[in-house]
């Protein structure tokens, strides 16, 4: 389906350098943000106490939220639906047995007046788990990066991989800033849009890697510039829907899904936008930047396909000589 119809190549590459100061800008607000402000480590990470409750009718979740956040060993708690709207989960940074010990008599004497409940849950994520976690989780991201660096040396070449790297290091960093600055709880889920970002811009960034080694195999033009703004251009109408579809998704999830999801579905929608812009003005760049030779490129397809073709014939030479 064409939803964009040109007669002529759009100029991308004209305009690379304003959007490598735009992208610079970025990324330097995000890593200030990082080293500033900070990420706000969720229980997941920097361990606590999560305390299931269940209301025979609808939770009263505001008034729940109010009676808690006003008690001082539950300063900076979060209170969310869990699942149905009978259903809560209070979240606190204290991790301790004496917690947890008395976290069920205290929650019940605290919400006395909010109605009738059961406790379904306490349960305890200790500092060393978090720390665990956390660098679990750091070392996924890393052997991520690098998994995705060693493939794309293979399917492409170095240049094509480290343009590629560079786009998502691009999209990390800056969906980081976005945690940092809105201060998003840093949990499990945050982890996994985390990754899955990686793997939304990696599939973006390929395709239009896809189409510009088509392109420098049959667009006449000798300038890398001119055949990335064509093969850029040809991918326009579906890189268009597929990011336009998964947007509004990730929105929806993002306006209905509830608080329980709402940090995960933000991580999404901005990795979404992010990687969209990266695969078109970040990672197409560099490839041309990286002094990458139309003609070059042509030689070896062409090499690679000569030694294809002998190594055909000796095939079919080997396969009558045996018969």
């Amino acid at each position: 389906m064409e939803v964009f119809k040109y007669k002529k190549a759009v100029g991308f590459m004209a305009n690379a350098k304003k959007t490598a100061i735009f992208s610079a800008v970025l990324i330097l607000a995000s890593l200030a943000l990082l080293f500033t402000k900070g990420l706000n480590y969720g229980i997941d990470f920097a361990g606590g106490t999560i305390i299931q409750v269940q209301y025979e009718g609808v939770a009263p979740i505001d008034q729940v939220r109010d009676i808690v956040t006003k008690h001082a060993k539950y300063a900076g708690a979060t209170v969310t639906k869990f699942g149905s709207d009978s259903e809560i989960v209070i979240r606190t940074k204290h991790a301790s047995k004496s917690v947890k010990g008395g976290a069920k008599l205290e929650v019940q004497e605290m919400l006395a007046t909010t109605g009738t409940f059961e406790i379904r849950r306490v349960d305890l994520v200790g500092p060393s788990v978090g720390d665990e976690l956390k660098t679990k989780g750091l070392m996924a991201m890393l052997l991520s990066i690098i998994g995705i660096l060693i493939y794309l040396s293979f399917r492409f070449e170095w240049r094509f991989a480290v343009a590629s790297v560079v786009a998502l290091i691009h999209d990390v960093t800056i969906a980081m800033g976005m945690l940092a600055l809105f201060q998003v709880d840093i949990n499990l889920p945050i982890l996994a849009a985390i990754l899955t970002i990686l793997g939304y811009s990696l599939n973006d960034t390929v395709i239009v890697f896809d189409r510009i080694r088509e392109g420098i195999r049959t667009i006449k033009s000798a300038k890398m510039e001119e055949v990335i703004d064509e093969s850029v251009t040809r991918t326009l109408s579906r890189t268009t829907l597929t990011s336009l579809t998964t947007f509004f998704v990730v929105l929806t999830l993002f306006l209905f899904g509830g608080e329980i999801i709402a940090g995960f579905s933000f991580t999404l929608l901005v990795g979404v936008v992010v990687g969209t812009y990266s695969s078109i003005f970040v990672a197409s760049p560099i490839l041309m930047w990286l002094n990458f030779s139309v003609s070059e490129f042509r030689e070896k397809e062409a090499a690679g396909a000569k030694r294809q073709k002998e190594r055909d014939k000796q095939r079919a030479q080997f396969e009558q000589g045996s018969i």
